[in-house]
């Protein structure tokens, strides 16, 4: 019986991706604002083009993870605006509307 640890991998390196850009979004909305958009676009196409040029399925499966984790940032930083102005998280005092 052979075991192969791809998918578990995969799956324990997904969830900490996923996490990674929790962290990233808050930061770069508040140092930012939403005009930071384009950096997690840019990464999202750059990761994503990378993932169909790479021939081993694990490191093609994680780049595609951080294309997606990139391109679902883009919403959440507009969604980390809206928090922002609820009161759910600090406001960056030296950031202009």
């Amino acid at each position: 019986m052979d075991i192969h640890f791809t998918g578990i991998i995969i799956g324990v390196a997904t969830f900490f991706i996923i996490g990674l850009f929790h962290p990233l979004v808050i930061k770069s909305e508040y140092h930012f604002g939403v005009k930071s958009w384009w950096v997690f676009c840019l990464v999202g196409i750059l990761a994503t083009i990378a993932s169909l040029l790479v021939a081993d399925v694990l490191w093609s499966t994680l780049l595609a993870v951080v294309g997606a984790s990139s391109f679902w940032s883009i919403k959440e930083l507009f969604e980390q605006r809206e928090r922002v102005r609820k009161g759910w998280f600090p406001k960056n005092p030296k950031q202009k509307e």
